[in-house]
């Protein structure tokens, strides 16, 4: 999936690179793009290049995806999403969580990797993996157990950051309906060839209102106020 994200990206120049508490961003010319901000203990930690990375060519910063640091993966799917995270006509209102048209099957097995808010109410029933499960989850290595089979299986594009989503998609069958739902998510046509159905991710309406809540350790629900909720739905 990174190789896919990282590939079209263009040599126009980043903006501002900001690494918050919580969220990576990159400002690019047609948009910005976000990333879940890894921790220390997922083995993040900073560079000699610490500080320099804003005003390098996108497709540079998209280069990073590779990195074995996590603290540099993060800015690099956070360059891809600033070229490939730009309003667009396609792209239609909503979190990729609701049932009905456009939001999956109404049957079957539906597991969802990472705890959404409200997603009790969205999902009733969903089995829930979680890496730090609380009451009612499973812990991620059950993934193997429970998403064989299942109707619908909804990601968290955390996954993109530790690198565990391509393994997570791997276990799917070809009828699972498949969802990456997060501010993180590329907005990119090309995951489409991965059997991936739905791509739920966030557009940035007001650029300086995010980059502040951001830097100010502000959480996803808080920077949403400066933005659009969309999905980009695959054609087939």
């Amino acid at each position: 999936m990174l190789d896919i994200i990282a590939a079209g990206v263009p040599d126009s120049l980043s903006g501002r690179v900001v690494v918050g508490f919580n969220w990576t961003a990159v400002e690019g010319p047609a948009a910005i793009g976000f990333a879940a901000t890894p921790g220390r203990a997922d083995g993040a930690a900073t560079t000699a290049d610490t500080g320099s990375y804003g005003g390098r060519p996108l497709s540079a910063l998209a280069g990073l995806t590779g990195s074995a640091n996590p603290y540099e993966r993060a800015i690099g799917i956070a360059a891809c999403n600033a070229h490939w995270n730009a309003d667009a006509p396609d792209l239609v209102d909503g979190d990729g969580l609701g049932r009905g048209p456009g939001g999956g099957p109404a049957g079957g097995r539906t597991v969802v990797i990472g705890r959404f808010p409200g997603l009790d109410a969205k999902l009733p029933g969903a089995v829930v993996l979680e890496r730090h499960p609380g009451p009612g989850d499973l812990p991620a290595d059950r993934a193997a157990e429970v998403i064989p089979g299942c109707a619908r299986l909804v990601i968290t594009a955390s996954t993109l950051v530790n690198r565990t989503v391509d393994d997570l998609l791997a276990l799917a069958g070809p009828e699972t309906e498949t969802t990456l739902v997060g501010p993180g998510v590329p907005l990119c046509p090309g995951l489409f060839r991965l059997s991936i159905r739905r791509l739920a991710g966030f557009v940035a309406t007001d650029r300086e209102g995010c980059l502040k809540a951001i830097m100010e350790g502000a959480g996803a629900r808080a920077f949403r106020r400066f933005g659009r909720a969309v999905v980009r739905q695959s054609r087939d």
